[in-house]
């Protein structure tokens, strides 16, 4: 039996915030206005978000957040507690093998690890205080991208792709290119109780090749496009009373979003596979996003499909950054691991945020960057190895109506808990879909007898960081 749900068509036109305001054109294929006083809407500064995930946890006291009194007390005793709930045993304070300098007319420092994102600091907020509550990867990454550790929530691409829909209807609203399969896998990118057409479209995988990346079945060699709209019909003509709810029968909004899902298919196979192809890009492009370069091809390609894609009209892109090996999560070889991750990244993003600037495109489009967590400013059994550190770590952002150039927040003097202008998940999750335009308190959707929204019953929106 089909259990009862509320529709984003009731959701949106009972909510007061109306969000059709905000996306009228692009929501309910364009069929749906918003109700509900103009007042509650909030401005938008971004149209789009493109999440950089970088799996495994990168250590902010080795890229983004020099820490002078943890050079200074390398191999001593950490002077306050340690957390309670730790991940692994850990020793003296570990000092960064790398060195830091100011760049940019905002002088932000930058580590070594990352030359070619360091020429862009004045683009950048970063977010020196974020933390989490999960210290293992499974649970800190269903945080980070559903906003719950414990229970199968949407991932917030489908929360931004069920507030604000697809700018293309060739296009889903929500698209990951090489996600991983480990620690939450499909359930980071899945919509759980929301509309099914919600859910994000994985291209290929993260541990294969981006050069193989693609959305599986996008053509269909034994059916033409005709045969296929007249099987689409068909399907719709016999679920039409369960959609609609004749004869006194509940209306069944499930098979709505199965039969959307279904037609969005359809409709991608006109515009999908010339986005997926990189052949009509320029060499001085594939260059500069480090694409033929065995060390940077693969995050190349996934940055440069999250600018066609951006381009094209999709909502909420993400990139991951992992692989089969070792990832972010360097616990007993952080010099050559850290070394080697930030290499395949460093020039892949830099080329993003050049190429996002000269279209014009970044001042409209979010880039968010970080991992699940931070790494701890104490060593893990040797010198060259660092703990999971969900206490305090650092993301940032870019264009999409953030301040450049900008370090918002701050850990302690070792770089191990959050303390000013601290930022939990929800809090950036509440702050990204404010630049959206969207009220993080009025995006909910009723399931099982209670309202449930990305922030849970958390969240606060930073407006510092807002240019």
């Amino acid at each position: 039996m089909w259990q009862q749900m509320t529709s984003r068509r009731q959701a949106l036109s009972q909510s007061a915030v109306g969000f059709g305001w905000l996306a009228a054109s692009a929501l309910l294929n364009r069929a749906t206005a918003a109700e509900g006083p103009a007042s509650f809407r909030i401005p938008a500064r971004a149209r789009r978000v493109i999440f950089m995930f970088m799996k495994g946890g990168p250590s902010q006291v080795d890229t983004f957040d020099p820490k002078p009194k943890l050079d200074a007390d390398h191999g001593k005793e950490l002077p306050f507690a340690k957390p309670r709930v730790q991940f692994a045993k850990t020793g003296t304070l570990l000092k960064s093998p790398w060195t830091f300098r100011q760049y940019g007319q905002s002088g932000c420092p930058v580590s070594e690890l990352f030359p070619h994102v360091a020429r862009h600091v004045d683009e950048i907020c970063f977010l020196h205080g974020v933390h989490g509550t999960n210290a293992a990867h499974g649970g800190a990454a269903l945080k980070l991208h559903t906003g719950s550790d414990t229970f199968v929530r949407p991932g917030m691409g489908a929360w931004v792709n069920y507030g604000l829909g697809t700018e293309n209807e060739n296009l889903p609203g929500f698209l990951t290119i090489c996600p991983t399969l480990a620690h939450g896998g499909v359930n980071n990118w899945g919509a759980a109780f929301l509309p099914a057409e919600c859910q994000g479209v994985p291209m290929g995988v993260a541990s294969r090749p981006a050069s193989e990346a693609a959305v599986k079945y996008i053509a269909n060699p034994r059916l033409s496009p005709n045969v296929q709209r007249r099987q689409l019909a068909m399907l719709r003509d016999l679920a039409g009373s369960h959609i609609a709810g004749e004869a006194g029968a509940a209306a069944e909004p499930l098979v709505e979003a199965q039969l959307k899902s279904f037609e969005l298919a359809f409709r991608m196979q006109t515009e999908l596979p010339e986005i997926q192809d990189l052949s009509g890009e320029t060499a001085e492009t594939l260059a500069l996003y480090g694409i033929g370069d065995a060390v940077t091809d693969d995050f190349g390609r996934q940055c440069l499909l999250a600018r066609r894609f951006a381009e094209a009209g999709v909502r909420f892109i993400q990139v991951t950054h992992s692989d089969s090996k070792v990832q972010w999560d360097q616990h007993a070889n952080l010099r050559e691991g850290h070394a080697e991750k930030a290499a395949e990244v460093d020039k892949p993003i830099a080329g993003l945020l050049a190429d996002l600037k000269r279209r014009g495109l970044l001042e409209d489009t979010l880039l968010l960057w970080g991992g699940e967590f931070g790494r701890t400013p104490v060593a893990e059994a040797t010198d060259n190895g660092r703990d999971h550190n969900p206490e305090g770590f650092t993301m940032w952002m870019a264009g999409g109506g953030v301040r450049g150039g900008f370090r918002y927040g701050s850990t302690d003097d070792y770089g191990y808990y959050a303390t000013e202008n601290a930022m939990h998940i929800h809090d950036v999750h509440a702050t990204m879909l404010a630049l959206l335009g969207i009220d993080h308190e009025q995006l909910t959707y009723r399931y099982a007898g209670r309202d449930f929204r990305l922030t849970d019953v958390a969240g606060k929106v930073h407006t510092a960081i807002f240019a």
